[in-house]
């Protein structure tokens, strides 16, 4: 049994309405600095397969991330 971590975030020059507004928040908040937020999710999967790296990734392909709006990235976990 494998783990993989997926990492799904919104594609550049794609607005990100959650990033903006956790951006705004931490202006407001008085932390300076910040120039952009982007907001993403991570998934864990934890998998039995010969090559679990090309199966999260087929997995992002056909549900985890929407192709036109996001890209993703698959990463083996210990």
């Amino acid at each position: 049994m494998s783990r993989v971590a997926v990492t799904v975030m919104p594609r550049q020059g794609v607005l990100d309405p959650q990033g903006q507004a956790v951006h705004g928040a931490l202006e407001r908040l008085g932390f300076s600095g910040v120039s952009d937020v982007r907001v993403g999710k991570r998934i864990e999967i934890e998998i039995d397969a010969p090559d679990p790296v090309e199966a999260a990734e087929e997995m992002c392909d056909r549900l985890l991330a929407n192709a036109l709006i996001e890209d993703y990235s698959v990463e083996p976990l210990s």
